[in-house]
C-alpha cells in the first residue's frame, strides 16, 4: 500500500509546536519532510523540559516523527546556495518564524516563487493583517485572543486557558489542510501559492459555537446556560459557563465514588431530553417523569442545580466506569474524566495507533500520540524523531545530488556544522 503523500517533499523550517505539528502530520501520511535546523543548536525544543540527560526532550521527539534533519546555516553564503537548491527540489516550504524573518533571510514569497513557481509556501502567524500582525504569539496568547479563554471557566472566576493546545497544534492542523488543498489545486494549475494560518483565526474557528452564542445573545438570554435557570442576568458578551454543555442539552461534570482521593473520579453527564425518563428511573426519581416541575426541558431549566445534585448522589455510589456502563445501556450521553495516566495505559488506544510506543537511540522507549486520522489504504507507521543533523550527508547526496567533493567543500565552508571553538592559548 502506498502512503497518500508519498512523493511529496516538504522543506520544514518550523520549530516549537505549531509548525512541527503540521509537518509531522504530513510526514505521517508519507511526505518526505526535511527539517532544516541550525548547526549545533537545532529546534529549541530539543533542550526544553528535558527529563533524560543528553537526550532530546519529549517536547521535540513527540512533534518530529518521520522526518529527516539537515543542519544548515542560512546566513552562510554556501548555506544559502544549498537552501536555494532545496527550494528547487521541494514541493512545499513550511515556516512559523516570527513576522518578517523569512524575508530578512532573503527568501521573500516573490524570490521563492521566482526560484520554483510550483512551490507552496505555508506559514503559521500569530495574527492576520491588522493592528497585531507584527506581534509574537504563543499558545496561551492565541487562546486569549481567539475567544477561548474568555468563555472558559466559571462565571464567578477568571478566564482560563485549556490544557488542549488549540492555539499551536490546532493551527498546525489547519495549516496541513491548507497545504494539501493547495497541492491538489496545483495538479490543475501547475502553480504554487501562499498558505497562511493565523493562530488567532484557528482558535476562533474552534470556538465558533461561542460566536454563535454571541449572536443569539442579541435576541435574548441563553436559556441552556445554568445562569439562566438561576435567574442571573446576562451581560453583553458570552459568559463563562463552567461545565455546561455547549450543544443546548444541559450537562455537568459530577463526582463519582473515590472523588475524595482521586482528582479524576468524575463523569460528564448530559440530561438529554429523549432519555429523561430512563434517567429518572435510574436515579430513583420515577415521579419526575410526570411531575410538571420536571417533565419538560423548559420546566427543568430553573431546577438544574437541584437535578444535577440528585444525579450526583447517584454517581457517587459507583466508579465512573460503573456509572458509564449503566448509562450506556440507555443511550444516556456520558463520559468518564480520563487522566493522562489512564489514557497512557489504555490498550485500545494503542491497538488503533492513537498512542504509540517509540524507541529512541538516546532516551529509550517513550509514549507518543500517533496519527489521529486513519486511512484504510495507507496506515501510518510512526518513526522516531531524527537526531540533530542526522541526515545532512544523506540529503546533500541523495536529494540534492552533490558529489563527495562538493559535500566536503560545503562542510569546510561551515554551512552545515557549528563553528569550531578556537583552542585556548597560554
Amino acid at each position: 500500500m502506498t502512503q497518500a503523500l508519498k512523493g511529496v517533499r516538504i522543506l520544514d523550517f518550523t520549530h516549537v509546536q505549531s509548525g512541527p505539528t503540521c509537518t509531522q502530520l504530513l510526514a505521517w501520511f508519507g511526505a518526505d519532510v526535511i527539517k532544516v535546523e541550525r548547526p549545533g543548536v537545532g529546534d529549541i525544543t530539543r533542550g526544553q523540559l528535558m527529563d533524560v540527560p543528553n537526550a532530546d526532550a519529549l517536547y521535540f521527539t513527540m512533534l518530529n516523527h518521520n522526518k529527516r534533519s539537515i543542519t544548515l546555516d542560512t546566513k552562510n553564503k554556501t548555506g544559502k546556495e544549498v537552501l536555494e537548491r532545496l527550494i528547487l527540489t521541494c514541493d512545499v516550504l513550511v515556516e512559523n518564524f516570527g513576522p518578517g524573518v523569512l524575508d530578512r533571510m532573503g527568501f521573500t514569497w516573490e524570490r521563492i516563487h521566482e526560484l520554483n513557481p510550483t512551490m507552496v509556501v505555508a506559514s503559521v502567524k500569530g495574527f492576520g493583517p491588522g493592528p497585531y500582525e507584527d506581534c509574537k504569539v504563543y499558545e496561551n496568547v492565541a487562546q486569549c485572543t481567539g475567544g477561548s479563554a474568555s468563555t472558559t471557566g466559571f462565571r464567578d472566576g477568571p478566564p482560563l486557558v485549556t490544557g488542549a493546545q488549540i492555539g499551536d497544534s490546532g493551527t498546525g492542523l489547519h495549516l496541513a489542510l491548507g497545504i494539501v488543498t493547495a497541492l491538489f489545486q496545483r495538479t490543475k494549475t501547475g502553480v504554487g501559492q501562499k498558505v497562511t494560518c493565523a493562530m488567532q483565526d484557528g482558535v476562533l474557528n474552534l470556538a465558533r459555537v461561542k460566536l454563535r452564542d454571541q449572536q443569539r445573545l442579541a435576541h435574548g438570554p441563553l436559556t441552556e446556560y445554568s445562569q439562566y435557570g438561576e435567574g442571573v442576568p446576562f451581560g453583553d458578551a458570552v459568559p463563562r459557563a463552567g461545565n455546561d454543555s455547549g450543544g443546548g442539552q444541559p450537562g455537568r461534570i459530577l463526582k463519582c465514588k473515590g472523588a475524595d482521593t482521586d482528582p479524576n473520579a468524575y463523569i460528564y453527564f448530559i440530561t438529554q431530553a429523549p432519555v429523561w425518563e430512563p434517567i429518572c428511573d435510574i436515579i430513583g426519581e420515577p415521579h419526575w417523569k410526570t411531575d410538571p416541575n420536571y417533565a419538560s426541558p423548559k420546566a427543568r431549566l430553573p431546577r438544574l442545580n437541584e437535578i444535577f445534585a440528585r444525579i450526583e448522589r447517584w454517581t457517587m455510589t459507583m466508579t465512573k466506569f460503573e456509572a458509564m456502563e449503566i448509562l450506556n445501556k440507555y443511550d444516556i450521553p456520558c463520559g468518564p474524566i480520563l487522566s493522562m495516566k489512564e489514557l497512557a495505559e489504555d490498550q485500545s488506544l494503542r491497538a488503533t495507533g492513537t498512542i504509540v510506543e517509540v524507541d529512541h537511540p538516546k532516551r529509550g522507549k517513550y509514549l507518543s500520540v500517533g496519527n489521529p486520522i486513519k486511512l484504510s489504504a495507507s496506515p501510518t507507521e510512526v518513526v522516531r524523531s531524527p537526531l540533530l543533523g542526522e541526515h545532512t550527508d544523506e540529503i546533500l547526496a541523495d536529494v540534492l545530488k552533490y558529489s563527495a567533493d562538493e559535500i566536503a567543500a560545503i562542510k569546510q565552508s561551515g554551512a552545515t556544522e557549528p563553528p569550531k571553538k578556537k583552542a585556548a592559548t597560554g
